[in-house]
Parts: structure tokens; C-alpha cells; sequence
């Protein structure tokens, strides 16, 4: 799971565009996110800051109305990039994206984590969110 692939690269890739069209006059921390649709087509989204602070948008959660506006409803992978060129740092998506991510993907859903230079490490949704609330709690 953890060595790029082809794919890997085409998610990188849309995730470092969208990171490159970040809105974060604010924080100065440019998120892009990626994510690779049951279609196979790709949804990116990128952080939107707002003076009022709560009123802002994560990246995932930019990706994830992209992903519903064109049609798909399972995220298949999802690429996120923030950070600096060579810091080590990972961007993991905060914990209400965790939860945002669940409503659409698997437990096993691989989550790459980037930097600017590319992938530093992947994860599986239920390794950055165990124990999970989804949709398959609930009895409709």
C-alpha cells in the first residue's frame, strides 16, 4: 500500500495542484486533497480559511463535494498534501475530516499522506480513525 503507484501519482499529482489553489490568507498552511472516485475519476479540493475561523473549509472536505457534485458517492483512495518541501511533518486530515472520510469510504481505504515532494506515508482510514461510526451503525 505504502509504494507509489501509477495511480498514486495521478492522486499526488491532482493534490498538489489543489494545494497550489489553497484560499489560506490566514494560516498560511495550503491544503490540497485527492480523492480517487468508485468512477475512477478524481475529485480534488483544496483549504478555504474565513476571517470568521469556524466558518473555513478543510481540503477533504472540498474533495468531498467535488466528489458528490460530479456524481460518485465511495472514495476508493484519497491523497492529502500540506506542509513544506522537506519538513517530515505529515499532514494527516483532522479528526472531523476522519469522520467525513468514514461516511464514504471503507475501514481499509488507503489515506496518502503527502508533503510538496510527494508521498511520506500511508495509512488505512481505520488506523487514523479506529473504532469508527459509519454508516453501517446505524439500521435503515
Amino acid at each position: 500500500m505504502g509504494e507509489p503507484t501509477e495511480s498514486h501519482g495521478a492522486l499526488i499529482a491532482a493534490a498538489r495542484d489543489a494545494m497550489a489553489q489553497a484560499y489560506a490568507p490566514y494560516s498560511h498552511f495550503s491544503v490540497g486533497a485527492a480523492i480517487l472516485g468508485a468512477s475512477g475519476r478524481i475529485h480534488a479540493g483544496a483549504n478555504v480559511e474565513n476571517a470568521a475561523y469556524p466558518q473555513g473549509q478543510c481540503a477533504e472536505a472540498s474533495a468531498i463535494g467535488a466528489m458528490i457534485l460530479a456524481g460518485d458517492r465511495s472514495i476508493q483512495a484519497i491523497a492529502v498534501m500540506g506542509g513544506q518541501t522537506g519538513d517530515g511533518r505529515l499532514c494527516t486530515p483532522c479528526g472531523g475530516c476522519r469522520q467525513r472520510l468514514r461516511e464514504f469510504a471503507r475501514p481499509d481505504t488507503p489515506i496518502h499522506v503527502c508533503g510538496p515532494e510527494g508521498l511520506r506515508q500511508t495509512f488505512r482510514l481505520d488506523e487514523l480513525l479506529p473504532h469508527s461510526f459509519g454508516p453501517d451503525n446505524l439500521d435503515f
